[in-house]
């Protein structure tokens, strides 16, 4: 009787040491890790201080950087820097015409035909709430602060002003108002209108709605963002089509979790992406973008193509999404590990990890961002101490 349960107890064991020997492994993908260059940027005219760097894109050949100089007592300045080539830079002239302005920080950068245009914010007043502003690059190159009343951006509706993107149509900033997202449209980067209380952009019995980012698409915008739907305690992911920006209608995309955010979007061969924070790391929706301009798509045409990373301590973040060319991304995120770097090369289908030249933490102070032309990454990382640049092509990558 022994005898027969010890087989019986061995039998078992067997059959759970097979099951372990043919359980599939997850492995980790090695990063890829560019052959990262140092860029040097020099700095601005004025009094010395910390360079912060909080954005970089580049169009027609021309790439910008932006950000600000900090002093030792905590106060601040914008600066701004430009280049032919990606490789040698130099400063923006900066002309602020306001209080707030003269102490704002650039924290968002587009560009038209070469042509550079920003957000910054400072906070102050009696509650410390952000100051934001526009500028524009002049036809000298100077980059000029956009006079605006004060409730165009901050006031007792304000909430957020997030991203400025630029297409064929102008420019566009996209954000949120006290009854959710809005957005603000200029034909040149000089004068913005608000448009607020939207039907189908703005909050409504379905929920309060955010707005995140946006993307020019062929003709006029797209922007990704998120709903809180009534009673909820997480929001949906959401995308918006419009062909002026003044008229919207409300894209659903899928969300099987329960709790995400489209908060980074970028268009990538014949289709846009979007990606965001879902409940087990990051999620990935595209949609594709045939002729027919901003009406193109209904709720069915988004499909949840993919994800990458893993959920973890800290709040999880996408700070970046960018079109490298060839059906490419790159995506810049935040969670409590620190700032991280991950490459796609099918549409967001698929994912690595990219090695950053430092470790960044993730945190108010710091920064990641990243910008191609189709040949080359110009990647600037700010790690709260400090602002460095570098630069790495495309194919010398090591995989």
């Amino acid at each position: 009787m022994a005898a027969r349960r010890l087989a019986v107890v061995f039998g078992v064991i067997a059959v759970l040491l097979a099951g372990c020997v043919r359980a599939p492994v997850q492995v980790e993908p090695e990063p890829l890790r560019p052959r990262w260059r140092a860029l040097t940027l020099p700095a601005p005219p004025g009094a010395p201080g910390r360079l912060l760097a909080r954005d970089v894109v580049t169009c027609a050949g021309r790439w910008f950087v932006v950000g600000a100089v900090a002093g030792p007592a905590g106060e601040t300045r914008p600066a701004a820097w430009a280049s032919a080539d990606g490789l040698s830079w130099s400063s923006v002239s900066i002309a602020a015409s306001t209080f707030y302005g003269r102490r704002h920080v650039l924290y968002a950068a587009a560009c038209r035909q070469g042509r550079l245009g920003a957000l910054g914010a400072r906070g102050g007043g009696s509650h410390g709430n952000p100051r934001p502003g526009t500028w524009v690059q002049a036809a000298d190159g100077t980059l000029r602060e956009v006079a605006a009343p004060f409730e165009m951006y901050a006031g007792p509706r304000a909430v957020s002003v997030s991203r400025l993107v630029a297409g064929a149509d102008g420019w566009l900033v996209v954000g949120s108002r006290a009854d959710g997202a809005a957005v603000w449209t200029s034909p040149d980067g000089e004068r913005f209108t608000l448009r607020e209380g939207v039907p189908e952009l703005a909050g409504d019995g379905r929920g309060r709605t955010l707005g995140l980012d946006a993307v020019a698409v062929p003709p006029g915008w797209l922007v990704v963002g998120a709903v809180l739907p009534p009673h909820a305690t997480a929001t949906l992911p959401l995308a918006w089509a419009s062909a002026d920006g003044r008229a919207w209608r409300r894209l659903a995309l899928p969300a099987s979790d329960g709790r995400s955010q489209a908060q980074r979007v970028a268009v990538v061969g014949g289709a846009v992406v979007a990606a965001g924070p879902v409940r087990d790391g990051f999620g990935v929706w595209r949609a594709a973008l045939p002729d027919g301009g901003a009406g193109w798509i209904g709720d069915a045409g988004w499909r949840r193509v993919g994800g990458f990373g893993a959920a973890g301590a800290g709040v999880q973040s996408v700070r970046a999404l960018v079109s490298v060319g060839g059906g490419g991304l790159v995506a810049v995120t935040g969670d409590g590990r620190g700032r991280a770097l991950w490459s796609s090369t099918d549409a967001g289908g698929s994912w690595r990890p990219m090695a950053l030249p430092v470790a960044v933490p993730n945190g108010g102070d710091s920064a990641v961002a990243v910008a191609s032309d189709g040949d080359r990454f110009v990647l600037v990382v700010d790690d709260g101490a400090g602002f460095r640049a570098w630069w790495a092509g495309l194919r010398a990558v090591d995989r």
